[in-house]
Formats: C-alpha cells, structure tokens, sequence
C-alpha cells in the first residue's frame, strides 16, 4: 500500500496501544508526520519531494484550526503544479486573521485576508484557489521560482490570465501586489516546461525582447517547418531549449534518444536553410523542489 496516513486514536481503536505505536518510529517502520499521525517510511521514501510534501500538508491540516486553509507551496503541491527550486520542508497554511502568524521548522502559518472565493477544496482538502496559490508564490518566492509555477498553471488548468489579472487588481496596495503584477504580466501558458520557463527569465534578465513561445514556422510556400520554442521575428532568431528530458524520460514510445536527436538536427538545418537563426539553449543547473525531507 503506497504512503497513506495512519492516526494514532486509529491505530488504538484498531488494538494497537501506544507502546507499538511508539516502537514503530524508534525502528524506522513508521515516520511521524506530526504528534498522533504517522505513515510508513518506506512508502514515504518512495514519494518524490513534492508528493511527500503534500502528504505532510495533509497531516498539518488535519490538525490545524477550522478557519486554516493550505496555502502557497503547499496548496501549489496539492493542486499539482510543477516547482523549481522551491523550499518544501515547512508545510504552509494561512489563516484569515490579522494577527498570530507563526513560523516553526516545519510549519509556517500565514495570517492575511482572504475572501471565500479565493478558497476551494482539492479531494478533500482546504486549499488557497489556483489563482490566490499564484499570487501568493508570486509574492513570496523569487521571480524564477514563482515564473515556474505560474506559468504551469496556466498551461495545465483552466485558469486564464484574466484571472490572474483580476485577482491582482483585488489584492491590497500593501500586500506586495506589485511584486505579483511583474510576476504575473510575464507568464506565458504556452511554456511546455520548467526549462523553457527558466529561459525566458533569462531573456527577461538580460533585457532581450520577449520572445513568442511555441509558434508555427513555414516555409515561403506553406510547407510546415515545425514548432519552435521562442522566435524573436524581427530579430530573424528562434530559440530552442535543450533539455535532456527531451532526449531522457520523455522520447516518445518507439523511439530513441539518438532517434529525437536525428530528428531535432533535421529540424534546425531546415530552419536555417529557411533563412531562421537558430540558437539553441541549454540550462547550467535544473534543480527538483527542494527541502522536502
């Protein structure tokens, strides 16, 4: 059975007592998630940072008070969307309140004003709404971490950056809406991954024009060259991403890594001989979320 939470007035119903209860964390079967929760470490160990995160959040919810709803990473984790680089240890929950925020190893309780619109439940659980979960990473974390997110969600849900846009313009003046307004005017839902999202920002850092991400290129005649990751067309460039999850995990069914790398050479010699410049680009670094365990 995979990593699921066991609660202690459970377990003794069930006839365990609290000494098994106990002996179960000092030899490792078990992990304490929070006092009278627990779960098995070896299906813990099999999570990757991020679903390990949200089985945490759960258990801090759980125990939490009533008006505390998961919020930030942790609502980000629960909704589903991909992180870079984003700290996972302390589990986030905020309340609405204007006072008693606290912050502890493991659990960091926001206080701020929220309306009922801006919660929802995801399979049970109290969370922040996908746009609320963006603003508030966009508030706390920094501006590629909260790029990463933000752009996910608008690729993978149905949220809009219409909403997003009206959501900032219903934050307060002193709540870091202008850091949520540069995070939010720069995403782009057509960004395909965490690495094309991490390009752009450099492009944004170094000052080149925005690119157009995943536009269609032909020839003079209509002929399909292909889709491109970012075109800059006045500059006559196209940009690629290379990842090596492009030539790892995600080769499609049949084929090889050297089968993607044939064809992606094939690819960019035809758009060159199109008269495109083509710069492909590769990330020094591409860290998982972080801090989970």
């Amino acid at each position: 059975m995979g990593a699921h939470i066991i609660r202690r007035q459970e377990a003794l119903q069930r006839g365990a007592t609290d000494h098994e209860l106990q002996r179960q964390c000092r030899t490792g079967v078990w992990e304490r998630l929070r006092p009278g929760m627990y779960t098995p470490r070896d299906a813990l160990d099999a999570l990757d940072p991020t679903a390990a995160h949200r089985l945490r959040a759960e258990a801090a919810l759980r125990a939490a008070s009533p008006d505390a709803v998961l919020s930030h990473q942790s609502a980000a984790a629960v909704h589903g969307l991909e992180m870079w680089n984003t700290p996972l240890r302390r589990v986030h929950l905020t309340r609405n309140r204007t006072g008693g925020g606290r912050r502890t190893e493991l659990r960091h309780v926001h206080v701020a004003e929220f309306a009922d619109h801006e919660t929802t439940k995801v399979d049970g659980l109290r969370v922040t709404t996908l746009a609320r979960t963006v603003l508030d990473l966009a508030r706390s974390l920094p501006f590629e971490e909260a790029v990463v997110a933000g752009d996910h969600a608008l690729h993978t849900t149905a949220l809009t950056a219409a909403d997003l846009a009206e959501a900032v313009a219903d934050l307060p003046e002193r709540s870091g809406r202008r850091k949520a307004h540069r995070v939010v005017d720069l995403l782009d839902g057509r960004s395909e991954s965490v690495g094309e999202s991490r390009s752009r920002v450099l492009m944004i850092r170094e000052q080149l024009p925005v690119p157009n991400c995943q536009p269609n290129l032909y020839t003079a005649d209509g002929a399909h060259l292909g889709r491109v990751d970012f075109l800059f067309e006045e500059l006559g460039v196209v940009g690629e991403f290379d990842g090596l999850v492009k030539y790892g995990r995600l080769v499609p069914e049949g084929q090889t890594p050297a089968d993607v790398l044939w064809a992606e050479k094939q690819r960019e010699d035809a758009l060159r001989a199109a008269g495109w410049q083509v710069v492909p680009h590769t990330l020094s670094r591409d860290r998982t979320p972080s801090g989970a365990r």
